[in-house]
């Protein structure tokens, strides 16, 4: 194939999880990846930084998306409505790439070096929902408080729906993430009274 031809970003992601299937993630190269595209090593570099980063791509899109969407809420609603209501805009994004994100999960995973690149996307993404928080006038400790509760109940509905046998949506696991960090909230108040 010929390096000009159209969608090279999307031919290296599939020749990468195709590899890291096949071989593991450890004993794929960069030049592996573009072989198997039919593209070189720096039309890989053209797109990616390294070959982490095709389990990464379009991060920005979503960050931005998540943002977007907080700015749509009504300055009204509760910070961490509003975070959650943000995570869910995103479940068309996400159903497009189950599969996808199926297998880049276990990747991540299996991987320490892919789970630290992970946390520090997500760290970035709580980051950003605090600041938007606190630019619609929320207090810096409530922004910072709604933006990481948030990111947990992100963090364990999405683990959820990446194994979902039924392929309930994102909205549906996020929600019941929420109901179980709202059970957990309730039960500690209960216990303070209690002591």
């Amino acid at each position: 194939m010929a390096r000009w031809e159209p969608n090279a970003s999307g031919r290296l992601t599939e020749a990468a999880m195709e590899l890291f299937a096949e071989r593991g993630y450890g004993k794929t190269t960069v030049e592996d990846i573009a072989a198997r595209a039919g593209l070189t090593e720096r039309t890989f570099f053209n797109y990616f930084t390294d070959k982490r980063e095709v389990l990464f791509a379009g991060s920005e899109h979503f960050v931005k998306q998540v943002v977007d969407a907080v700015r749509a809420v009504p300055k009204s609603s509760a910070p961490l409505d509003t975070v959650i209501w943000a995570y869910e805009s995103t479940n068309d994004f996400f159903e497009e790439r189950r599969p996808f994100a199926r297998k880049r999960s276990a990747l991540i995973a299996a991987h320490p070096e892919l789970q630290e690149r992970e946390l520090v996307k997500m760290m970035s993404l709580a980051a950003a929902m605090a600041e938007i928080l606190k630019e619609r006038g929320t207090s810096a400790s409530a922004a910072s408080l709604a933006a990481e509760a948030g990111l947990a109940v992100l963090r364990v509905g999405f683990e959820q729906w990446v194994k979902d046998t039924k392929d309930r949506s994102l909205v549906f696991h996020l929600r019941a993430a929420r109901r179980q960090l709202e059970a957990v909230v309730d039960r500690a108040k209960k216990g303070a009274r209690a002591g």
